[in-house]
């Protein structure tokens, strides 16, 4: 077990470094004489079209709309097992990073919303600072190594997991519109057979991508967002505990995937900024500096307090070999919001018909680096490893043995 976790962080690390590495050739690429080839590439129109049915999209959607379902695909996979077989089963011990997810969602949203009150446009992204990037803030705690505890990891796993729960339900709740009965009515059409199959435990994987294709499809004219696909596919795969399942084997499979293609495809198509024009007046607009003060600030009261308000009420308790200035730390690195700011970012004023891709890319570049070089510091300085966590190791590596 403890094996498979070293790997599960040696890949997130990597993922996250990889993560890192397109954004700043995104940026690279943005400010040099191939931006023109860049933003060309991305906007090139591609269309898939069977009879009467056609998707025609610019190539950045595809990636956004398309790629961006398998990963929404594996988060579902992941949540699922976790809720089966993981720390969500016991209810107990997910209250406090509960709480923190919770207040690290609301409080960033709340700043933004503070700032951009009075411009209905700008309102529309008030999601985009709740949310945590997990292979970035993971791949910062396992640059800091043995100082930090391994609950630590697990605690903030368990946070991004809630958070990535919250991002499905406001996806769902506050950015879908113009809705098309017809292709929703299909969309939902397809639950039946998926249905039909989980219930008789079919463990061929292919009939469910077949049908998952088609739904995704279907939504992707419904007005529903497309990657919310990935999520109900997901929970209609079988995982059986103790057993080898095609949900087990899909999440397994999609990993490689996901995390050295599409989520760095991703950060590269999205991440491509013009710094040579920005100036502090750019930064003091109101969507930049909500978002950037959100991740920022934000995540760093609402994570921190509701834990500490939760332990202090006896409702929960600080995991083995953390302290508070570890819970700390975690706060300051769920501001590392990244890919799903990005996203939701580009859900949040795509249909405006007003280009605030660059004012929202400054705020999520600026207050993600920020978390992450602080969080960085604090836990190195701050945050050495208790005698009980340095018990808790030694009893998981004799366990391994």
């Amino acid at each position: 077990m403890f094996t498979l976790l070293k790997g599960l962080l040696r890949h997130d690390a990597a993922s996250g470094i990889l993560l890192f590495l397109a954004a700043v050739a995104a940026l690279l690429v943005a400010n040099s004489p191939l931006r023109p080839a860049y933003d060309a590439v991305f906007a090139l129109p591609v269309e898939v079209r069977f009879g009467d049915f056609q998707i025609d999209k610019p190539f950045l959607l595809w990636i956004n709309d398309g790629l961006m379902a398998l990963f929404f695909l594996l988060v579902g996979l992941e949540l699922k097992r976790e809720f089966l077989e993981g720390q969500m089963r016991n209810l107990r011990q997910v209250i406090l990073p509960a709480a923190g997810a919770i207040g690290g969602m609301a409080v960033p949203a709340a700043i933004y919303v503070a700032l951009n009150w009075n411009d209905p446009i700008a309102l529309q992204g008030w999601a985009i600072p709740a949310a945590t990037d997990i292979a970035f803030a993971l791949a910062v705690l396992t640059l800091l190594g043995k100082r930090v505890p391994l609950t630590l990891r697990a605690f903030l796993v368990t946070i991004a997991i809630l958070d990535d729960v919250g991002a499905i339900v406001i996806i769902a709740l506050f950015y879908t519109e113009n809705l098309s009965l017809f292709a929703l009515g299909v969309a939902l059409a397809c639950l039946v057979p998926l249905a039909i199959m989980n219930r008789r435990g079919v463990a061929d994987k292919a009939p469910y991508l077949i049908i998952g294709t088609v739904m995704w499809a279907a939504m992707v004219n419904s007005g529903v967002h497309a990657t919310l696909a990935g999520i109900v596919l997901a929970f209609m795969i079988p995982l059986r505990q103790g057993e080898r399942s095609p949900g087990e084997d899909l999440e397994h499979d999609l990993h490689g995937v996901v995390a050295f293609a599409v989520l760095p495809l991703f950060a590269f198509a999205n991440s491509g900024l013009a710094l040579g024009d920005i100036g502090m007046e750019d930064v003091l607009h109101p969507i930049p500096l909500g978002i950037l003060l959100g991740l920022f600030v934000g995540k760093q009261l609402g994570v921190f307090i509701p834990c500490w308000l939760v332990s202090k009420m006896g409702l929960a308790k600080l995991p083995m070999g953390m302290n508070w200035a570890h819970v700390y730390g975690a706060a300051i690195l769920c501001g590392v919001g990244f890919t799903m700011s990005l996203f939701i970012g580009s859900l949040a004023f795509e249909e405006t018909g007003v280009d605030l891709l660059r004012d929202e890319r400054i705020g999520i570049l600026l207050g993600s680096a920020l978390s992450g070089i602080y969080g960085y510091l604090f836990l190195r300085v701050f945050a050495a490893e208790s005698k009980d966590s340095r018990s808790v190791r030694a009893a998981l590596g004799a366990g391994s043995q």
